[in-house]
């Protein structure tokens, strides 16, 4: 009995894995279209900044973009490249 249920927790287990795995995949392919000024829906070039937050010089920024076509619109939270220290802010 308990060797059913560790199996089961296994593939479930797995499961989740591989699924975020592909679903960090696909945002990482979203990213890279929209820094080219792609749409990742309708592959227009219509993609535009709507909102930027960040929580300081060397925390993530949270950016959302919109299409102006298709109304996507996707959200990602980015490391910051400088800090601080160095005088450099963005990303």
């Amino acid at each position: 009995m308990n060797f059913y249920l560790l199996f089961f927790l296994l593939i479930i287990i797995v499961g989740l894995v591989v699924s975020y795995i592909y679903f960090m995949r696909d945002k990482s392919e979203q990213l890279r279209a929209i820094q080219k000024g792609v749409c990742p829906k309708c592959h227009k070039d219509s993609m535009e900044l709507i909102d930027q937050r960040s929580t300081g010089c060397s925390g993530p920024k949270m950016m959302t973009f919109e299409c102006n076509k298709c109304k996507y619109v996707s959200t990602f939270h980015i490391d910051s490249q400088g800090s601080c220290s160095s005088g450099k802010c963005g990303i």
